[in-house]
């Protein structure tokens, strides 16, 4: 229902999901077929797919639509995703474990006939089926943030001020979901 108007603007969906339970949010990823998406593109889509969504009602109730780009360590949800980005770090999960497992963390060595090669972290080599993948993102790295400043999907001076700062602030969880510097465990009481 919303390919056509974000084709109409220049733009690809990438990615439609529902997440939440209370008030659900519906995400639309978009992005321009080889260059990158800014947030009046986002915007203008938005405001375009508003009143298509209010008449046909896809969803029940109340929810927030929330449109944006897929991001630099963007999913991989269409046939030759993977392709485009061959040599990249990637964490993939299937529905269908493929040698007892579900969940691969590599690199993408190809794409072809509805199949991902990887070379995997551990050493090894697996060939999953695209159609049984339920998610699938590339991992960010140094490494891909030049190869998407080189493609022209970011600014180059964009990803070094999205990166840059003080990360001493940031509250860290230990193996039991408490923060190290809290002296109070979850029966404590103050």
């Amino acid at each position: 229902m919303i390919e056509p108007v974000a084709s109409g603007l220049g733009l690809e969906i990438i990615r439609v999901r529902v997440s939440g339970a209370r008030t659900p949010v519906l995400q639309i990823m978009t992005e321009r077929p080889g260059g990158a998406v800014s947030v009046d593109d986002c915007a203008r889509l938005s405001r375009r797919i508003s009143p298509l969504l209010e008449a046909h009602d896809p969803m029940p109730g109340e929810y927030t639509l929330e449109v944006s780009s897929p991001g630099i360590d963007r999913p991989l949800t269409r046939i030759g995703d993977f392709a485009r980005w061959v040599g990249h770090e990637v964490r993939v999960e299937i529905g269908v474990p493929v040698d007892g497992r579900r969940r691969f963390h590599g690199f993408i060595a190809g794409e072809g006939d509805g199949l991902v090669d990887l070379h995997l972290k551990d050493g090894s080599r697996s060939q999953l089926p695209f159609s049984d993948m339920t998610k699938a993102h590339l991992v960010l790295t140094d490494r891909l943030i030049d190869a998407v400043r080189s493609e022209g999907l970011i600014p180059a001076d964009a990803a070094d001020e999205d990166f840059e700062g003080d990360f001493d602030d940031v509250e860290v969880e230990d193996e039991d979901g408490l923060d190290e510097e809290s002296p109070f465990r979850p029966d404590d009481k103050e």
